[in-house]
């Protein structure tokens, strides 16, 4: 249950608060001047603060501020009957979630405080999974609660201490970068270079000279040696980024360094020895191309000692209420907005997309949101058109939301977690409500917010 405290010199609006918000299902403390307020803040573990602006001794706005240095992610409501521009600015500036003026009506009061709690739930899940990334993984901007992330993450950890060459497959957008660097950055080479090419960005000719490297006069404007990326990468990682689409002559003399560690810069020949690892990725399934003729099948097994598969968005969806409140984050803090909210309308239409682009087009949406939202708060209309068409959930899409790669009860439980998260946002946080709409009791419901690692 959340916890609100209500702050305010006028015993009347406390006793009117306390009842209207302890009736909507909260918990309430009551204070009756700023300083009162304080004390409670520094002893209690509150979710929001509801303050009076104008109170002797101490205003609204100083307590705001107070608050903010104590707690930053403490959302606070300011509410006064002398409403002007000028104060809301103020308040805003000073990091207030809202502003409302006296008498408001009890459903206004009602959504504020549900879109403040939203966005404390949101930061504070968010704030606590990546304290955890840290302490177990040190992965760096990879968020996922999942199972199908948390299985990446545990083998990972297992494979990156050793030597073994890693293939990772996966659709565009989905991360394999990033886990690249993971296992980069726990194994024991973390201090060597970390080395990324792109093997389809190049012609077969500049790529062989940037793997390998060339000699002087090697070819037309080679008028120095230059070293290729596995003679940078020495001591440490190379990472080949779609590796399917290499030509079948580089193939082969990638075989021949997997095997040898060695190789001939382009128009030279001194064999030079390298000691690194070497971790490949395709959005392709590279055992397909091999029984299509593309690509080599030894040196598909060469490549394909330990192998991770990194699941599309669309079947690890109720990660996508997690990465949404980390890129606001990240883009909020580049833009210097402030805190920036997510309406549940247009957080239950990102989770309801597809999402073909992945991790990437979800990051490049939620930037274009905070950049273009106003007020501090993304909603609908902030999200691009094809977006914010999602069509109303219609029923369970199995093909989409239950891939055959994934056991029964996992897939259950997925989607549970995303009709309680769906449920909470319709709700506007309100436990009570969302068991209804769920058919469960409070009780059931809070036991599987326990499960989940959820608040509400």
């Amino acid at each position: 249950m959340n916890t609100i405290l209500v702050v305010d010199d006028e015993k009347n609006y406390l006793l009117v608060m306390d009842a209207l918000l302890a009736e909507a299902g909260y918990e309430v403390l009551t204070a009756e001047s700023a300083a009162a307020a304080l004390d409670v803040i520094r002893k209690t573990d509150l979710d929001l603060v509801i303050t009076d602006m104008k109170m002797p001794r101490m205003s609204g706005i100083e307590l705001l501020t107070e608050s903010k240095r104590l707690y930053p992610e403490l959302p606070v409501i300011l509410m006064t009957a002398f409403g002007t521009v000028e104060k809301a600015v103020e308040a805003m500036k000073k990091g207030a979630f809202d502003y409302i003026t006296k008498p408001f009506k009890n459903e206004e009061i009602l959504l504020t405080v549900a879109k403040a709690l939203e966005l404390r739930r949101l930061l504070l899940e968010n704030r606590e999974l990546r304290g955890e990334l840290r302490e177990r993984y040190h992965f760096e901007n990879i968020v996922g609660h999942s199972k199908a992330m948390q299985d990446i993450f545990a083998l990972v950890e297992k494979v990156a201490a050793t030597r073994a060459t890693v293939l990772i497959s996966g659709e565009s957008g989905t991360g394999k970068e990033l886990i690249a660097r993971a296992i980069h950055y726990r194994s024991p080479r973390s201090a060597g270079p970390f080395i990324s090419v792109n093997c389809g960005a190049l012609t077969e000719t500049l790529l062989e000279s940037e793997l390998f490297g060339h000699e002087k006069g090697a070819f037309t404007h080679a008028v120095a040696m230059r070293k290729g990326r596995f003679e940078l990468a020495e001591g440490g990682t190379l990472f080949l980024d779609e590796v399917a689409e290499m030509s079948p002559g580089l193939q082969v003399k990638l075989l021949r360094v997997l095997q040898e560690m060695e190789f001939e810069r382009v128009g030279g020949g001194r064999t030079i020895r390298v000691d690194v690892r070497l971790v490949a990725a395709s959005n392709k399934e590279l055992a397909d191309e091999v029984g299509a003729g593309r690509f080599r099948e030894d040196l598909f097994y060469r490549l394909n000692v330990v192998h991770l598969r990194m699941p599309p968005l669309r079947e690890r969806a109720g990660d996508i209420p997690l990465l949404a409140a980390h890129f606001i984050q990240k883009y909020g803090q580049e833009e210097v907005r402030g805190v920036i909210r997510l309406d549940p309308e247009a957080l239950g239409i990102l989770t309801r997309y597809p999402w073909p682009g992945n991790v990437r087009e979800l990051e490049n949406v939620m930037e274009r949101a905070v950049i273009l939202c106003a007020d501090n708060l993304i909603t609908p209309a902030d999200l691009p058109p094809n977006v914010a068409a999602a069509a109303p959930d219609a029923g369970i899409d199995i093909d989409r939301l239950v891939p055959l790669t994934i056991p029964l009860p996992e897939a259950l439980e997925q989607i549970e977690e995303m009709m309680i998260r769906r449920a909470l946002a319709n709700a506007d946080n309100v436990q009570v409500r969302a068991a209804e709409m769920l058919g469960i009791t409070k009780s059931l419901l809070q036991y599987k917010l326990k499960k989940y690692h959820l608040t509400a």
